[in-house]
């Protein structure tokens, strides 16, 4: 695991060697940070280099969100990266589903993963 960003509401961390994965609540203060420092992150991968995206760790969806993961998409695209796969929470599958922008994510694809604390709130 490599920090990438650290900050009190959000933290950027690239796992597994290619999975830029982020934790907290991010949010429009923390949007512009993450944004660059992934994509910053994207331009210095090979041509070609799988890269996926981890947003399970997002229980707090907004629209700030979906701008740096499309900020993210572009940086693929834009440095011939291939993106495999990206992770959503739940919260922010459903934002995805709303705004009709889950056709712009050129991933192999895409999942969503419910939160534990979903997951206890229907079991009751």
């Amino acid at each position: 695991m490599t920090l990438l960003l650290e900050r009190d509401d959000a933290t950027l961390e690239i796992v597994d060697g290619h999975v830029l994965t982020i934790r907290g609540e991010a949010d429009f203060d923390s949007a512009g940070p993450l944004a660059q420092a992934g994509r910053h992150w994207l331009a210095e991968q090979p041509p070609q280099t799988e890269v996926s995206f981890d947003l399970t760790g997002i229980q707090v969806a907004s629209s700030a969100v979906l701008s740096v993961l499309l900020v993210w998409v572009r940086s693929v695209q834009h440095h011939s990266l291939s993106l495999q796969r990206v992770s959503l929470s739940l919260a922010l599958k459903r934002l995805m589903d709303i705004t009709e922008l889950a056709p712009l994510l050129p991933a192999v694809e895409t999942t969503c993963v419910e939160s534990e604390s979903a997951t206890a709130s229907s079991e009751r």
